[in-house]
């Protein structure tokens, strides 16, 4: 079992050096995939709904991977030659008051239009309502995230670090994001 484990993980490392943005991608989208499976048992749902599940995983694949990819790019741009607790607090700082916000209300718009096929109005409504306690929430656990994954992570493993916590997370997000109406399937 321990020779299978670091052929792959020996691979995974190989592809994140050779294709870094397309590693991260489907690196994303597998989690994704897994996550929302759990979550979708978590909620209740009889059967696996097979539509939902490869638009999470699109969603992983097309957004959450290279998001994070280019955002730490970005972040380490920003603050070169920059090191410190002062410096990854800022960056924590810069994270939290920028990417955290969009993230969620991308995640809640995309889960409410595109997963559910609800109208405009009701995912407008559904993130007047949910969005402030899910950015509280957010601000509550990714700050803790982010300041280990800047100050002990190097740069090509942030967004997969990112990606084993956001489990948790997108577990959350998913329950949170979601209706009623999914518990009907």
């Amino acid at each position: 079992m321990s020779d299978i484990v670091n052929v792959v993980s020996k691979k995974y490392l190989e592809q994140l050096q050779l294709h870094p943005l397309r590693t991260k991608a489907i690196t994303a989208a597998v989690l994704i995939g897994f996550n929302d499976t759990l979550a979708q048992k978590l909620s209740g749902v009889k059967k696996l709904q097979l539509r939902r599940l490869l638009l999470m995983m699109l969603y992983g694949f097309n957004y959450a991977g290279p998001f994070g990819h280019f955002l730490h790019k970005l972040m380490d741009k920003l603050f070169k030659g920059q090191t410190g607790k002062y410096t990854v607090a800022k960056k924590v700082v810069l994270e939290q008051l920028t990417a955290s916000p969009w993230n969620n209300l991308l995640f809640m718009i995309y889960y409410g239009m595109v997963i559910e096929g609800r109208p405009w109005s009701f995912v407008k409504n559904k993130i007047r309502r949910d969005y402030p306690s899910v950015q509280l929430a957010a601000w509550r656990f990714w700050p803790i995230v982010s300041w280990v994954n800047y100050q002990y992570m190097p740069q090509q493993f942030r967004v997969l670090f990112q990606s084993l916590v956001a489990s948790c997370w997108a577990i959350f997000l998913n329950l949170k994001a979601g209706s009623v109406a999914i518990k009907k399937s």
